[in-house]
């Protein structure tokens, strides 16, 4: 499919006023993995994989990474993208960098996407120093540019004496504020931030926090993949549950992600069974009734 649309905002897409950055139509991706297939165990079997020059035997298995998803994102907001590990929410977020073409549905950009992190053309082997002139120029700044932001690039790291030693180096942390103080040296429209906050410390927290308010202020929008539920409450104001490639909620953090802590947290088990008799208290006095029994639980366990 060909690269998401730039131009001009769809049609029909306008809410309160606001201007959008991300429409994401009915998008679909699905990818092929390739592996061995149906194994045979006698002798004659394998003499004929042996000799075989054919691709016969290669099992073939499509992946839905992500299915018919939809959503609007708007200028100014923060989008926290939550789901267990294989869910699609890595996938959806690479597609609207544009790394991963959509393989179904349509994808509109209102400006120009950034994913956080330039390990593409970070080298371990080179000290902090040149990784910052090779990324911020990877990011399209001049080199007055990179003259100008150095400076400021290296202060928000706090890499200190580290910035002419290899980034091999480094450890986590240090290497995930380098890569996000080059990353951020530039504004985007969209920025995408994938897990890389969850290798800094509370300080570095605070100042990414900083740093991302900044970018909303001005007129951008970012989207942010987090496992920690703190993360995604204090640094955005809307999220997106993605399970099995499918978008399950969209709404406030807090709601959003109760959702998800009911399917998959410590009282998984718990909710399951409330759900059970809410849905045996509709069958016998009415969907009322069991809107009634789950609002109890929702005054109790309000974020």
């Amino acid at each position: 499919m060909a690269a998401p649309d730039t131009d001009r905002a769809p049609a029909g897409t306008s809410d309160e006023g606001r201007t959008p950055s991300v429409v994401c139509s009915h998008v679909s991706i699905t990818y092929r993995v390739y592996g061995v297939g149906r194994e045979e165990n006698d002798a004659e079997g394998s003499v004929r994989r042996l000799l075989s020059r054919s691709t016969r035997g290669v099992g073939v298995r499509e992946v839905h990474a992500v299915r018919d998803v939809s959503f609007v994102a708007y200028r100014g907001e923060s989008i926290g993208i939550v789901g267990r590990n294989g869910s699609g929410k890595s996938t959806l977020l690479r597609t609207i960098a544009g790394l991963v073409p959509p393989t179904s549905g349509s994808l509109w950009l209102g400006g120009k996407a950034s994913l956080l992190g330039v390990n593409a053309v970070l080298m371990p082997q080179l000290t902090g120093r040149e990784n910052i002139w090779i990324g911020a120029q990877a990011l399209g700044l001049t080199p007055a540019q990179v003259r100008a932001r150095f400076d400021d690039i290296v202060d928000f790291a706090e890499i200190g004496d580290f910035l002419d030693l290899p980034m091999a180096s480094y450890s986590s942390g240090m290497g995930a504020r380098l890569r996000f103080a080059i990353s951020t040296a530039v504004t985007p429209d969209i920025l995408v931030v994938d897990e890389a906050l969850s290798t800094g410390d509370a300080h570095f927290r605070a100042r990414a926090q900083e740093r991302i308010t900044q970018i909303r202020e001005a007129a951008g929008t970012v989207f942010i993949v987090s496992h920690s539920d703190k993360t995604i409450k204090s640094m955005c104001t809307r999220a997106l549950w993605i399970d099995e490639g499918r978008l399950l909620a969209d709404g406030a953090p807090g709601p959003v992600n109760g959702l998800y802590a009911r399917k998959y947290g410590r009282h998984r088990q718990v909710w399951r069974q409330r759900f059970e008799e809410a849905a045996r208290i509709e069958e016998v006095e009415g969907p009322e009734a069991a809107a009634r029994y789950l609002r109890r639980w929702e005054r109790r366990t309000a974020p």
